[in-house]
């Protein structure tokens, strides 16, 4: 790894109007250029929408979708990597023959550089879960990629850098739920829609545990144990029916925070990444102390686990929410 300037963006997408959130996109891309970011990352499927997606058909999903490399969408990443003079990272669903993703993009200059099919779906049944770690060399770094609740689970950001990641793109789609965790739950629209009257409102449920307090039980730790930086992107303001509270930060391998989006609205944060903080962070101390002797248990088959690699818990609340 070598030192990099590296971007986390915020903003409010718009369902199913990729032209609009490609714009969107090369405009804070030019702003985290202009503050000398060479990458630039942006949320969980950021040029299409992300909730929505629940309430389509198998149909319209699929009309939604398009393959990755080669199409219109990542062709249009690539161009804004180009004019704009850095590398784009962004969200979709990717068709795949008669198979569908939630898929995370990277273009750089050069072209298409990588993608991350999420590994834990379910937005949609339709989606079929990835199958595989992403970990690529772009820039004379080490990235790797984990979609949303992929980094919920240790194991996943623990294998990531037992691949040499030494920094993970995060994007996310979250908070602002309902939650059996003491004061998380919906955030209401008319909350967000008065944000300018009443700010503090605002930022007070979306720094509460329903956003920013539920992230920072778990967010930091992935970042430390492992060693990594960390460069979590989150969608903010209505995303489908839902409330987002943003919150786009990049965190070093301490799990300090070096950068923040705090504003409530599309914004841009930039810091710089320092090999000499993994040199010496915990989180790789940790990693060649492991005992995988005694980690058996760690690999049996799940019960849990459906066919398709949902969690059944998952599968049976989107099939109740989507027939009700």
């Amino acid at each position: 790894m070598r030192r990099i300037k590296v971007a986390a963006v915020q903003f409010e997408a718009r369902d199913a109007d990729k032209r609009y959130n490609l714009d969107v996109i090369e405009r804070l891309a030019g702003q985290a250029r202009a503050q000398g970011a060479e990458l630039a990352s942006f949320h969980e499927c950021s040029i299409g929408g992300y909730t929505f997606l629940e309430n389509l058909t198998r149909e319209q999903l699929c009309a939604l979708a398009e393959p990755v490399p080669g199409g219109p969408s990542t062709e249009a990443l690539v161009a804004i990597a180009r004019r704009v003079g850095l590398t784009v990272a962004a969200g979709l669903v990717e068709r795949d023959g008669d198979k569908l993703y939630n898929c995370y993009v990277v273009a750089g200059e050069d072209g298409f550089v990588a993608k991350h099919r999420k590994i834990h779906a379910f937005i949609h049944d339709a989606l079929t879960c990835g199958d595989r770690y992403t970990v690529f060399d772009h820039l004379g770094c080490r990235f790797g990629i984990l979609t949303c609740y992929d980094n919920n689970l240790p194991e996943n950001v623990r294998l990531t850098a037992m691949m040499g990641a030494e920094i993970v793109l995060m994007p996310h789609v979250t908070g602002c739920l309902p939650s059996p965790m003491p004061g998380r739950g919906i955030v209401e629209r008319e909350i967000w829609e008065n944000r300018e009257l009443d700010p503090v409102r605002c930022r007070q449920e979306f720094d509460g545990p329903k956003g920013r307090g539920w992230i920072m039980r778990w967010l930091p730790a992935r970042a430390y144990e492992n060693g990594v930086y960390a460069i979590y992107t989150n969608v903010i303001g209505m995303d489908g029916d839902t409330v987002k509270p943003g919150g786009s930060m990049i965190l070093d391998p301490f799990g300090e925070i070096l950068a923040e989006c705090r504003s409530l609205g599309d914004e841009v944060v930039v810091a710089t990444l320092d090999p000499a903080k993994i040199e010496v962070a915990s989180g790789q101390g940790y990693i060649r102390a492991r005992r995988p002797e005694l980690y058996a248990k760690m690999v049996e088959p799940n019960p849990a686990i459906g066919p398709d690699g949902r969690p059944e818990v998952w599968w049976k609340k989107i099939r109740k929410k989507k027939q009700s």
